[in-house]
């Protein structure tokens, strides 16, 4: 019987690899969503590009629909990050929400319907993988919450119920970050208020 740290090591080794793979294997499936579009390519087509079987792929992905769920936790994922990293800056809490609101506004605009074949993943992912979509809502909402409680503690909000009014905040900036609400108000701007607009109507509302 091997040693335990020997099999540890190896254990660790195999999971090491089993993830470098399944990022390549993500890596290189947006890479041919992003120029051949999704609904032209294939678990075949990943496979092909990566040399490997088309039954390696279903080894971690269970179909192109699960793909698309670990792509969408991905983006989302490093959305996130960064809107975790602008919540700790030393920046009073109004300051945070903007810059926080406008980076995934930025994110909407440029990452999800800059490119019309990225955008059409986009909208299947949140039509069919909403299962990945409602935990980052609610983490965003969390996001939130923690800039309202900072913004009350400091005495540049009102006092509110932190939770509910981060939902409100969420909700209110739906359409700036919500890719298909995004792309109809890039169509017709002149009904819908801007990114600024918005958020001085909500730091309106929050402020003391």
């Amino acid at each position: 019987m091997a040693p335990v740290s020997a099999t540890t090591d190896k254990m660790v080794r195999l999971e090491a690899a089993r993830q470098d793979t399944r990022e390549r294997i993500l890596t290189e499936a947006e890479r041919l969503f992003r120029h051949y579009g999704y609904s032209k390519t294939t678990v075949a087509d990943i496979a092909q590009a990566l040399s490997m079987s088309s039954a390696n792929v279903y080894r971690f992905f269970g179909s192109k629909s699960e793909i698309v769920e670990a792509m969408a936790e991905r983006m989302l994922g490093a959305k996130e990050s960064a809107a975790r990293e602008i919540a700790r800056l030393p920046l009073p809490a109004s300051q945070r929400l903007r810059m926080i609101v406008s980076a995934s506004h930025q994110n909407t605009v440029e990452t999800l319907i800059g490119e019309t074949k990225v955008h059409e993943m986009v909208v299947v992912a949140m039509e069919e993988q909403w299962q990945v979509i409602q935990p980052h809502l609610n983490r965003m909402v969390e996001i939130f919450e923690t800039l309202i409680k900072d913004g009350i503690a400091a005495g540049e909000f009102r006092s509110v119920d932190p939770h509910r009014a981060a939902l409100c905040v969420h909700q209110a900036f739906t359409s700036q970050v919500h890719p298909q609400i995004v792309v109809q108000c890039r169509r017709d701007p002149g009904s819908y208020a801007n990114l600024d607009e918005m958020v001085d109507f909500v730091l309106a509302a929050l402020k003391a």
